[in-house]
C-alpha cells in the first residue's frame, strides 16, 4: 500500500482525498440517469475510499501520539479559522470503520432501495464525507460544520426511505441531535474567546482553564455527546430512528454516528477539561451502569428484532462510556476498541435483520424459527455475530469487554458486579433472539408457506467483510491496541491521571475544592470518600 501514499496528491493531501472524494462522486451522479450506473459509481467510490483508508492505517506510525498526515492552510483569516486536519491513534481506527461501512451500506441498498436511487446514493456519499471529516478535523469550526452536515442526509434517509412512521422518527432524531449541537456551539464559542480567539483544537487543549469554566463547557459538551451516544436517559430517539430507518441507515447509525458522542468525550472533554472530567466521572459511571442494565432489560422484552438490537446498543454504549471515564489504560483502550467492535458487530446484526426483512417483510420474532433449516448460510453468519455481541471468547466483543472489566476492577471493584449483570442479560436477550429466529418453528405457522432464499453472493461479501474483523480482533487484537496505545497514554497524561491506577483523580479533585462553592465542595468530598473506599 506504500505506492498509494507515494502518489503526488495522496502524499500531501491524503485526508482531504479521503474526506472529499465522495463529493466528487456526487458531482458525477448529478449527470447520470441510469440507476445501475448510479449504484456502480457509488460503490466504486466507496471502495476506493476504503482502499485509501487501509493505506492510511498501514502508513500510520503507532510509536507516537503526535498527529499525523497533517494538513493546514488559512481559511477565514479574520476569525483565525484554518483548514486543519490530522489523525492520531484514536481517530485513525474510526476512519477505517467509516470507510468499511460506506461500501457495505451501498451493497445493502443495492436492491432494497428502488425509488429515488440517485438521491439516496447522494445522501450516502454526503454522509461519508461528513463522518470522515469529523474524525479528521483539528479546527473546531471545521469540526462543527462536518458535525452539522451529518444531520441533513441522515434526516432524509430516515424520513424519505424509512418505514411507516418515518417522518416522526426523522423529526425526533433531528430535534434531539440539533438541540445537542446548539449546546455544543455555545461551548465552542466560549472556548474560542477563552482560548485567545482560536478554533485550533490542539492549541485549545494546551490551555489551563479555570475549574468553573471547565465545568460550564463540560456540561454543554456532555449534553451534546450524551444525546449522540445516546446515554440514558437521552436514548429515546434511538429505537424509533433504528426501526424506521432503512437497513443502510441503521448500519450507519449504529456503526458510526453513535461513536461521534464517545469520540467527542475522548477528543474534547477529557483533554480540554481534565478537572471537570474527574469531577463528573463518578456520576457518569453510575449513569453508564444504569444504561447497561436498563438497556439490556428493554432489549430482553422486545419482539421486534430491530428494536431489540437498538436497545442493545444503549446497553453496549454504557460499557464504552464507563470505560472512558475510568481514566486508566485498560478502561480507555477497552472503550476505544469496543467502539470499533460495536460498529462492526451491531452493524452486522442490523444487516442481518435487513436481509431477512427483504424476504419476509416482517421483523417480528414470532414469525421466524426456520432460518437454520431454510437459510442455513444466513443462520451461520447470524450465529457468529450473536456470539460477538455477547462477548464470546475468540470474537471481537470479548477483548473489549474484558479490558473494561479489568479497568473497572482496578478503579471501582464494587461496580464489577453490576457490569456482570449487564453481561448476563446481554447473553440472555441476544441468544433468545437467535433461538427464535433460527430454531423452534411452528409447523402450522402461515409463514412456512413464504418462499425464502438463502444469502447470495452480494450479501455474502457484505457479511464476510464484518466477519473478518470479528475474528481478526477476536484472535489478534494487539495490532489494533498498539495503534491506539501511545495516544491513550498521552490522553491519560493530559487528564493528569496515573495511567495504571488513576489514583491522581482524588488529588486533582481535592485541589479544585477551593475554586467552587460550599455545596460543590461537599459533593466533591463525598465523591472522594466513595472513591477512596474502592480504589486499591
Amino acid at each position: 500500500m506504500n505506492w498509494i501514499l507515494n502518489m503526488p496528491i495522496l502524499d500531501t493531501h491524503l485526508l482531504s482525498v479521503l474526506t472529499f472524494l465522495p463529493l466528487v462522486a456526487v458531482l458525477i451522479l448529478l449527470f447520470v440517469k441510469n440507476e445501475d450506473f448510479i449504484r456502480a459509481i457509488t460503490l466504486i467510490t466507496m471502495v476506493l475510499v476504503f482502499i485509501i483508508s487501509i493505506a492510511l492505517v498501514l502508513g500510520f506510525d503507532s510509536s507516537t501520539h503526535m498527529m499525523q498526515f497533517v494538513e493546514k492552510g488559512e481559511w477565514i483569516t479574520a476569525l483565525n479559522i484554518n483548514y486543519h486536519m490530522g489523525v492520531d491513534g484514536i481517530s485513525v481506527l474510526f476512519i477505517l470503520l467509516t470507510a468499511l461501512i460506506g461500501w457495505v451500506c451501498v451493497l445493502a441498498s443495492w436492491r432494497a432501495i428502488d425509488k429515488r436511487v440517485k438521491e439516496f446514493m447522494i445522501c450516502l456519499l454526503v454522509m461519508q464525507t461528513a463522518m470522515t471529516g469529523v474524525f479528521c478535523s483539528l479546527d473546531f469550526f471545521l469540526f462543527y460544520i462536518f458535525w452539522e452536515v451529518m444531520l441533513i442526509p441522515m434526516y432524509l434517509i430516515i424520513g424519505v426511505w424509512g418505514g411507516p412512521r418515518r417522518v416522526y422518527a426523522a423529526v425526533k432524531f433531528f430535534l434531539y441531535t440539533l438541540a445537542g449541537s446548539i449546546l455544543m456551539l455555545v461551548g465552542v464559542i466560549a472556548l474560542y474567546f477563552a482560548g485567545g480567539e482560536t478554533f485550533d483544537i490542539q492549541k485549545l487543549m494546551a490551555i489551563d482553564y479555570s475549574f468553573g469554566f471547565q465545568v460550564f463547557v463540560f456540561i454543554l459538551f456532555f449534553l451534546a455527546f450524551a444525546i449522540k451516544v445516546p446515554m440514558f436517559p437521552f436514548h429515546t430517539w434511538l429505537p424509533d430512528a433504528h426501526v424506521q430507518a432503512p437497513t443502510a441507515g441503521s448500519i450507519i447509525l449504529a456503526g458510526v454516528l453513535l461513536k461521534m458522542g464517545t469520540y467527542g468525550f475522548l477528543r474534547f472533554s477529557l483533554p480540554m477539561f481534565p478537572d471537570a472530567s474527574q469531577y463528573f466521572a463518578w456520576p457518569i459511571i453510575v449513569i453508564s451502569l444504569i444504561g447497561i442494565i436498563y438497556g439490556a432489560f428493554l432489549a430482553l422484552s422486545q419482539e421486534d428484532m430491530k428494536k431489540l438490537i437498538a436497545y442493545s446498543s444503549v446497553s453496549h454504549m454504557g460499557f464504552i462510556t464507563m470505560g472512558i471515564f475510568l481514566f486508566n489504560t485498560d478502561g480507555l483502550e477497552g472503550a476505544i476498541l469496543q467502539m470499533f467492535n460495536h460498529g462492526i458487530t451491531t452493524g452486522a446484526l442490523f444487516l442481518c435483520v435487513g436481509l431477512i426483512y427483504e424476504r419476509t417483510h416482517s421483523r417480528e420474532l414470532s414469525t421466524y424459527g426456520w432460518a437454520a433449516r431454510r437459510t442455513p448460510g444466513y443462520a451461520v453468519f447470524l450465529f457468529i455475530f450473536v456470539l460477538a455481541s455477547l462477548g464470546f471468547p475468540g470474537t471481537n466483543g470479548f477483548i473489549g469487554e474484558i479490558l473494561i472489566l479489568f479497568g473497572a476492577y482496578a478503579q471501582y471493584k464494587m461496580y464489577v458486579f453490576y457490569i456482570l449483570i449487564g453481561v448476563v442479560l446481554g447473553a440472555a436477550y441476544i441468544l433468545n433472539m437467535f433461538k427464535r429466529v433460527a430454531f423452534g418453528e411452528d409447523p402450522h405457522h402461515p409463514n412456512n408457506e413464504i418462499k425464502v432464499w438463502d444469502i447470495g453472493f452480494r450479501e455474502t461479501i457484505s457479511l464476510t467483510a464484518f466477519l473478518i474483523f470479528v475474528l481478526w480482533i477476536g484472535f489478534q487484537p494487539m495490532p489494533f491496541l498498539e495503534i491506539m496505545h501511545e495516544s491513550v497514554v498521552h490522553l491519560i497524561s493530559q487528564v493528569g491521571v496515573d495511567p495504571e491506577t488513576g489514583r491522581a483523580v482524588l488529588e486533582a479533585v481535592v485541589e479544585n475544592v477551593n475554586a467552587i462553592d460550599a455545596v460543590d465542595a461537599t459533593a466533591i468530598e463525598a465523591v472522594v470518600d466513595v472513591a477512596g473506599e474502592v480504589t486499591p
